[in-house]
C-alpha cells in the first residue's frame, strides 16, 4: 500500500465506480490482501438494486493475511466467514454471528468487501486455506460451506428422492453435498450447457417439469432466487415433505404459500454454514469446483466482468486486484 489508500471497486448505490483512492479498511481487525475474488449472485442482486448498499462489493475471496493481532495468522492464506457480529448479544453468546441484530456482512452490509485490494475481518472469521486447495478453488469455499449447512439443518435419509432447482454455481455445489448422502439426486434447470458439467457427478439433470415429477420428492433445494423457481419447487415436493430456501428471492411480486399450508410442507430458510466442511471436502476432492471456473479479470475491468458474469450459460467469474 501506499499513502494510505487502495484499489477498489465502489458501490454508489447506483453504479460501480473503479477508485484508486479508496481509503484503507479501518484498524484493529486483521488485515487481508485479497488474492482473488468472485463474483456471486447476492453482488449482481445488489447492483439490481434488490437491497440498499454503499460500499465495497464482494464476500468471496481468499487472500494473505498482511496484519494482525494473531501472529499465527500472518503470512497465511485465508478465507473469511462473512459475518461479523457484536459478541455481546444473545446469537452472539450461541455463537450465531450470522444472525446478530447488529452484525456488518462482508460487501452486504456496512462492511467493505472483497472488490480491492485489501480487506478487514476479525481474526474469528479467518480460516487457513490448506496448499492441496488452489486460489481458484478456495473462493468457493464460503458457498460451499452454505450448501453443507443443509446438511446441518436436515436428517438426510438416503432412501430420498432430491431435487435441486436452478443449475447455477450454488445449486452445482448443493447437488454435489447431497449427493454424499442420498444417491438420488436431480437437478432441475434451464441451461444445457450448466447441467452438463453435473454428468460427471452422476447427477441426474432435467430442463422442465413432466407429470411424473409432480409430488414426487421428499426434499427439494430451492436455488434459484426467483418467484419461478419457487413455483416449480412446490410442485416438486411431496405432501409433507420439505422445501430448503437457498436464494433469496428479490422480487416483490407475491408468492402462493397456499401448497405449503394443504400440504402440511416444512419450508426452511438456509443461508451461511461452517467452513470446516467446506475446506475439507475441497481438500479431499469429494466436492469438484474445477468445471465452474469460468475466467479471470482484473479488477480495473470489473464492468467487464459484472457483465460476462450475467451471462445465462455463466458459472464462475474472478476478479484479480
Amino acid at each position: 500500500m501506499k499513502n494510505n489508500h487502495m484499489k477498489a471497486t465502489s458501490f454508489d448505490g447506483n453504479k460501480m465506480i473503479y477508485d484508486e483512492n479508496y481509503p484503507d479498511p479501518k484498524p484493529g481487525e486483521s488485515l487481508v490482501r485479497v488474492s482473488l475474488a468472485g463474483i456471486c449472485g447476492t453482488d449482481l442482486e445488489i447492483l439490481d438494486g434488490y437491497m440498499a448498499y454503499n460500499g465495497v462489493l464482494g464476500h468471496e475471496f481468499v487472500g494473505v493475511v498482511e496484519k494482525s493481532k494473531n501472529s499465527d495468522l500472518l503470512g497465511k492464506r485465508v478465507v473469511g466467514e462473512i459475518n461479523a457480529g457484536c459478541n455481546r448479544c444473545d446469537s452472539c453468546k450461541k455463537g450465531l454471528q450470522r444472525h446478530c441484530p447488529n452484525r456488518t456482512v462482508l460487501g452486504i452490509l456496512k462492511r467493505d468487501g472483497a472488490f480491492a485490494e485489501f480487506l478487514s475481518l476479525p481474526e474469528e472469521n479467518l480460516h487457513v486455506i490448506p496448499d492441496s486447495i488452489s486460489d481458484e478453488q478456495a473462493v468457493f469455499v464460503e458457498p460451499l460451506a452454505a450448501a453443507f449447512e443443509i446438511k446441518e439443518q436436515v436428517s438426510l435419509n438416503p432412501d430420498w428422492k432430491v431435487a435441486v432447482v436452478g443449475d447455477g454455481r450454488l445449486a452445482q455445489m448443493i447437488c454435489q453435498v447431497l449427493k454424499l448422502s442420498c444417491p438420488n439426486v436431480t437437478c432441475f434447470g434451464r441451461h444445457e450447457t450448466k447441467l452438463s458439467h453435473l454428468e460427471k457427478f452422476k447427477i441426474q439433470t432435467k430442463i422442465g417439469i413432466i407429470d411424473s415429477d409432480l409430488q414426487s420428492y421428499d426434499l427439494v433445494v430451492e436455488a434459484t432466487g426467483s418467484n419461478s423457481g419457487f413455483a416449480d419447487t412446490m410442485k416438486l415436493v411431496k405432501p409433507r415433505g420439505t422445501v430448503i430456501l437457498k436464494s433469496t428471492i428479490a422480487s416483490r411480486e407475491n408468492l402462493d404459500l397456499t401448497p405449503t399450508v394443504v400440504n402440511e410442507i416444512t419450508l426452511i430458510g438456509s443461508r451461511c454454514g461452517l467452513f470446516k466442511p467446506a475446506i475439507d471436502a475441497l481438500a479431499t476432492g469429494i466436492v469438484s469446483v474445477d468445471s465452474m471456473v469460468y475466467s479471470t479479470f482484473p479488477l480495473e475491468k470489473f464492468s467487464d466482468a459484472i457483465q460476462h458474469a450475467k451471462k445465462p450459460d455463466t458459472l464462475k467469474v474472478f476478479l484479480k486486484p
